[in-house]
């Protein structure tokens, strides 16, 4: 026995050595059919001792049966978006900004990566081997789609390394090649199905297939570049990560580099632009990080973004086309924005058919009517906008377009206040509005009401069933069973979903409410911070701007909302009918209030994610690394680097044993 599992540890070695001069390197060393025959051998052995198949094995990325669905884990540091630099004055501005907050006059070392245009996932190893895998989600929380990552073969199942990290997570971007993306196009003709629109959609619907079969048959690589939590090893810098990355089997981007100053950022974002067009894959722009590790943890993060990194952003691709229409579209905070309904275009590998003019301001400086053939493009690749209009193709007799002076939906007064360039209608009933805010109210990431759709939330405004959120809690069965394409058993699963509804998490009920500038992750803030709705009703601004990541125009949409007296009334009427909260973190004491906890190595009584529950249970924070707000680390067997920077810190350390003997 001990020859056979020496021969099947050389050949997962061997194979996976393969995977990576292939994957990685690009420098394979060995023929494809060479190659399968070291798969054949191993198959084989397997079969015949299926006690010696290890989770790391290179047979075991694909095998799993087909899920039902997708679960979600909630990643332990929020995987933030990035804030965009649209041109050279934003990114000088970028520069400036970083040097002010650490109030030097040195210039900044950055690394400059390529920003490819496909779906960000993370990964997680524990003691160098793959665990699980999820796509950002909306940033706290993502899908579990660990069998469809297990089958990117560029991904190692087990870290190439005889100490690897106790904990690593691992962010990267899954996306497919242009020529790989072309065959499976041409495949999928010759087999009679639907060609995929672009790459991004084909890499993101890859990686979204239950079976993960199928993901395995598609061409889906990946670039890593960034860690969340990495407990036993440290490094200095971002660049030496990257560095390290490849060592350990992961494949990054060529054409990351490392310079110092805003000139060296502007140089790295017009010479990756004009490699665009003769790349292999997608990008939309390029990353610039705060080279320090140190200065990063200085610069810290906003709401949404991080303080030290920044997304440069491209010239978009573009399309020519004419507008057939304008009409004023009314949103649920009563923002007036035209919209150009076009003559349907493909752009960036999308077809578009509508395209927002901003604001009167907007249509004015660009002089846009009815009937004009206009240039527009994908804002960031994302939202379509009018860019310009070709006078020379204008038609005779065209009239500038004006905003309507009343609203097209409610017909109440529209007015633009002194210092906004968005015009707002006034009545805070008007029906747009109302859909609008309840359609915001029930959707996945608030109040998360299943089978509360747009169309039926259309119906009962137009039908004066509801007006705002708390009547929704006063639904009836019979309120909805007569409605269009509705019916007794639909009607009473929409009941059904409602009364599951009343126990929510206080932050989705505020992220409900639709409080302007306060979205999701600033709601959870606000949980954390003020524990009960009443606390938050009752904050002020000076205990608002107290928060870290609140500033000035947030904490002062949140007064001015709390103020309302409508609106206090509205949730009151909420309350009266059922609704009722639990923490998202439930709190059982304060008794770690004020105090940040970090851990490392392995703990015996409890497992780390019971460790961080019941800090956050009774008022504490736990970090991913050491700064100076850690007050205490917890030390479990062998513990790595961040040990010694605590004792470098001097910051208190304590053993598993005398964590558990705080909580008594």
């Amino acid at each position: 026995m001990r020859i056979i599992i020496e021969k099947l540890t050389e050949l997962k070695r061997l194979i996976n050595e393969h995977n990576i001069n292939y994957y990685i390197h690009d420098k394979p060393i060995i023929s494809d059919s060479e190659y399968d025959e070291l798969l054949r051998e191993l198959i084989k052995i397997e079969e015949k001792f299926p006690e010696l198949v290890t989770q790391d094995s290179p047979t075991q990325r694909v095998g799993a049966s087909p899920l039902s669905s997708f679960n979600t884990i909630e990643h332990r540091i929020p995987m933030l978006s990035l804030a965009n630099a649209m041109n050279n004055g934003e990114i000088k501005d970028f520069d400036k900004q970083i040097k002010k907050f650490l109030s030097t006059e040195d210039e900044i070392e950055y690394t400059c990566e390529p920003k490819l245009d496909g779906l960000a996932v993370e990964l997680v190893y524990e003691n160098g081997i793959f665990q699980y895998g999820s796509t950002r989600g909306n940033g706290v929380t993502g899908e579990d789609i660990t069998q469809n990552l297990r089958s990117i073969k560029s991904i190692p199942l087990k870290i190439l390394d005889n100490t690897p990290p106790i904990l690593l997570e691992i962010r990267g971007e899954v996306f497919i090649n242009h020529n790989d993306f072309e065959k499976l196009n041409l495949s999928r003709l010759k087999n009679g199905e639907q060609p995929f629109a672009n790459p991004r959609n084909c890499a993101a619907g890859s990686l979204r297939q239950l079976d993960s079969k199928i993901s395995a048959s598609r061409p889906l690589k990946i670039n890593c570049y960034a860690f969340g939590v990495l407990d036993g090893v440290e490094f200095d810098s971002h660049s030496d990560f990257l560095n390290q990355l490849p060592k350990w089997g992961f494949p990054v981007n060529n054409l990351i580099k490392t310079g110092n100053g805003k000139e060296f950022l502007i140089q790295f974002k017009e010479n990756i632009e004009s490699l665009r067009e003769n790349l292999k894959y997608d990008i939309d722009g390029v990353v610039f990080k705060v080279n320090s590790l140190k200065k990063q943890n200085e610069l810290g993060n906003r709401s949404r973004s991080p303080r030290w990194a920044i997304a440069g952003k491209f010239k978009s691709r573009q399309a020519t086309t004419v507008i057939n229409n304008i009409i004023a579209s009314v949103g649920r905070t009563g923002a007036v924005t035209p919209v150009a309904q076009l003559e349907p275009v493909k752009v960036g590998g999308v077809i578009v058919s509508n395209a927002t003019l901003h604001n009167q301001d907007e249509i004015d400086r660009k002089d846009v009517r009815v009937g004009d053939t206009v240039i527009i493009q994908r804002a960031g690749d994302v939202i379509p906008e009018v860019v310009m209009v070709i006078i020379a193709k204008r038609k005779q007799k065209s009239i500038p377009y004006i905003l309507p002076t009343h609203c097209p939906e409610c017909k109440s007064e529209i007015i633009k206040s002194e210092g906004e360039v968005v015009a707002r209608c006034q009545n805070f009933t008007c029906p747009a509005q109302i859909k609008g805010r309840l359609k915001h109210f029930v959707s996945k990431n608030c109040m998360d009401i299943d089978g509360f759709g747009e169309k039926l939330v259309e119906q009962l405004v137009d039908n004066n069933i509801i007006s705002n959120i708390s009547d929704i809690f006063q639904l009836e069965i019979n309120d909805i069973k007569n409605l269009d394409r509705q019916g007794e058993k639909s009607a009473q699963n929409t009941i059904d979903s409602i009364d599951k509804s009343k126990t929510a998490t206080l932050s989705r009920f505020i992220h409900g409410l639709g409080i302007r500038n306060v979205g999701e992750h600033a709601s959870k803030i606000l949980e954390k911070k003020f524990h009960t709705l009443e606390n938050i009703i009752s904050a002020d601004l000076e205990n608002l701007l107290e928060i870290h990541e609140v500033g000035e125009i947030m904490a002062k949409s949140i007064t001015d909302f709390f103020s309302n007296q409508i609106n206090i009334e509205m949730i009151n009427n909420c309350i009266h009918h059922g609704l009722n909260f639990e923490l998202g973190s439930k709190t059982n004491s304060n008794k770690f209030e004020g105090i940040s906890f970090v851990f490392t190595g392995s703990l015996i009584e409890l497992k780390r994610s019971e460790a961080k529950k019941i800090v956050e249970e009774n008022g504490g924070q736990v970090g991913a690394s050491i700064s100076k707000k850690t007050n205490f680390v917890v030390a479990g067997e062998n513990a790595g680097s961040k040990l010694k920077k605590a004792k470098d810190q001097n910051i208190p350390i304590i053993s598993e044993i005398e964590f558990i003997k705080l909580l008594k």
